[in-house]
């Protein structure tokens, strides 16, 4: 057996130790049944996973937390299926992972008011969508039933408005600011406004990542977890891509496989080609300009 066969043993069982645990373990703990130090396990760990044990813990109890409300389940009944232990817990990290109060998530949205906006873009149909706290959903799409069906599936029982272009300052702010930021415009780009998703604190980190990937630039995903200290984390680095929900804001149309070659993407690997095609177009001009 190979030292790193046996590492990745080592790990899958500090795993399921934290995965079948009613509370998070002490890194002592499960240090000690990995007969590692505490910094050795955790680095290895955050290597392999993306995150701590802790944070795997939580984000495990999480998911299994949003999988009862969707089911049905009473929040009460859900904070504790899902191990928390108090509703306290799970109201701390609300605002930050799940972007709406449980009771509305677990009805699938219901009371809350999405207003979102639809416009012609050179990749085709883009749909731009905000809550009252900040911008939920930038999507593209082949045309606008398609877009507005994928937005409905996160939040069936919310309350949807269209609105014309010009008459909700946020949509309007998202989608002059992708237009100037990729030469579709040649107007001046206004500021972001705030953004409202639902993701853990590893997505936030790499989302951030993402968007500090120059224009006409591509990286590979294990670039990326390196870029993040996080080396060996690839897998989860593209699992974290694969969730976002902000097209062209976040910009994981710039991330590629190891060998160069485009991989995947949400919104399909053609626009993912004619993309960086036009972002490079658009750099290469800028750059002569200047």
């Amino acid at each position: 057996m190979t030292i790193a066969h046996s590492t990745e043993l080592v790990l899958e069982h500090v795993r399921q130790m934290v995965e079948r645990a009613d509370q998070a373990p002490s890194l002592a703990a499960l240090a000690e049944a990995a007969e590692l130090s505490p910094s050795h396990l955790q680095r290895l760990f955050r290597r392999r996973y993306g995150m701590s044990p802790a944070e795997y813990h939580r984000a495990r109890r999480f998911g299994q937390f949003k999988a009862a409300l969707r089911d049905g389940a009473a929040v009460t009944d859900a904070v504790y299926e899902a191990g928390f232990g108090s509703g306290s817990r799970v109201y701390e990290h609300t605002n930050r992972l799940l972007g709406m109060t449980p009771a509305s998530y677990r009805a699938g949205g219901a009371g809350a008011s999405i207003r979102y906006t639809t416009t012609e873009t050179p990749l085709g149909r883009l749909l731009v969508a905000t809550t009252a706290k900040g911008i939920c959903s930038v999507t593209l799409g082949a045309d606008d039933d398609e877009l507005v069906q994928r937005l409905g599936k996160e939040f069936p029982q919310a309350a949807f408005e269209r609105v014309d272009a010009g008459r909700e300052e946020w949509l309007d702010a998202v989608i002059a600011r992708i237009a100037s930021e990729l030469g579709w415009s040649e107007a001046s780009a206004p500021a972001m406004p705030p953004i409202d998703v639902a993701a853990t604190a590893f997505q936030w980190r790499v989302w951030d990542a993402l968007t500090r990937i120059p224009e006409g630039k591509t990286v590979s995903y294990g670039e990326l977890a390196a870029q993040i200290g996080m080396p060996g984390a690839a897998r989860a680095v593209g699992n974290a891509c694969g969730s976002n929900r902000l097209a062209l804001i976040v910009p994981c149309h710039r991330v590629v496989r190891e060998d160069g070659s485009l991989g995947g993407w949400r919104w399909g690997v053609e626009r993912k080609r004619v993309l960086l095609a036009q972002e490079q177009k658009h750099q290469g001009q800028t750059s002569r300009a200047a």
